[in-house]
């Protein structure tokens, strides 16, 4: 039995990562799978569409990541298979660090000032201060959660909308669509953490961004098909929306000519918020081979029906 590796990133760091961990499994990455009826547990990220049905006695498929997407949008998606999603702390961190980078560069134009400084021109812009701003987030699981609990330590105030209610402290949680607009009207931030699923997908659009206050900002470090890429265009050109900053997007790399490159209130990182380091998941990933081969019940499994 061994754990198969489908990926499109490079898999040294977690062949070595595994193998240091345990060294009596044996690690193959696709397509050099020695024998695929032995594969019961799979580690995938942005697998190849419909590569599972050459795996026969596949049981568990588990994501490298905090997204699990890129696994339910496979339409060949074997019913019986468990669908595992890692929860990391120091990814729920990392988010949330770069998170707050992104509102305080947003309140004190930070970004601005650089463009101007290419051009050599002195042009002092009246900032915003953190007791000005009233931040929204789309999506309170574990990230979000976690980006809530830093922006309050930091003086925000800080609203959050998910599918059903919650209790965090210092944060009033909307919920269901029915209390969208009202979250809307007070995000002069919205910080889209949701995850993707068909009922988010396209959800940052023309419709949605109306209903913010004037002059609001955007940042989506979820993932780019929740994004309506003309509707963001669109509204920024017009006023009502000051700008957005933007880390994930629908193809990956941004493509040259894209038009967010050049965009003067659009700001573009590479999909590097939060990095998921083998070293610090690789504990949960065994924990669930070694239960899967004992028939326990694992743990972190997605509701394959909510896709999250």
């Amino acid at each position: 039995m061994s754990i198969a590796i489908i990926s499109d990133r490079n898999p040294d760091a977690w062949i070595k990562t595994l193998n240091e961990h345990q060294k009596k499994i044996e690690v193959e990455v696709y397509p050099d799978i020695s024998n695929k009826n032995e594969v019961e547990y799979a580690l995938v990220w942005n697998h190849p569409q419909g590569v599972f049905k050459e795996f026969p006695n596949i049981k568990v498929i588990a994501s490298m990541g905090a997204g699990v997407d890129h696994i339910m949008q496979d339409p060949e998606l074997p019913e019986n298979v468990k669908v595992i999603r890692i929860v990391d702390e120091q990814l729920a961190k990392d988010m949330a660090e770069f998170v707050l980078a992104l509102v305080l560069n947003k309140l004190r134009n930070l970004s601005l000032h650089h463009h101007l400084e290419q051009q050599q021109e002195w042009k002092p812009k009246t900032y915003q201060r953190i007791d000005e701003v009233k931040i929204g987030i789309m999506g309170i699981g574990e990230l979000g959660s976690t980006v809530s609990k830093k922006l309050t330590e930091n003086g925000f105030s800080v609203s959050g909308w998910a599918n059903s209610k919650k209790d965090l402290e210092n944060i009033k949680i909307y919920a269901g669509q029915e209390e969208l607009d009202p979250f809307l009207a007070e995000s002069d931030i919205l910080i889209c953490l949701l995850p993707l699923t068909p009922d988010t997908e396209n959800i940052l659009n023309k419709d949605l961004f109306k209903k913010l206050p004037e002059n609001a900002f955007l940042i989506n470090v979820a993932r780019g098909n929740h994004l309506v890429e003309n509707d963001l265009i669109e509204m920024i050109d017009s006023g009502h929306l000051s700008g957005a900053a933007l880390d994930v997007f629908r193809k990956e790399p941004l493509p040259e000519k894209h038009p967010f490159w050049k965009h003067p209130k659009i700001q573009v990182t590479p999909h590097i918020a939060s990095v998921t380091k083998p070293s610090s998941v690789v504990s949960q990933i065994l924990e669930n081979y070694e239960r899967m081969k004992n028939k326990e019940e694992l743990q972190k499994v997605v509701d394959k029906e909510k896709g999250y």
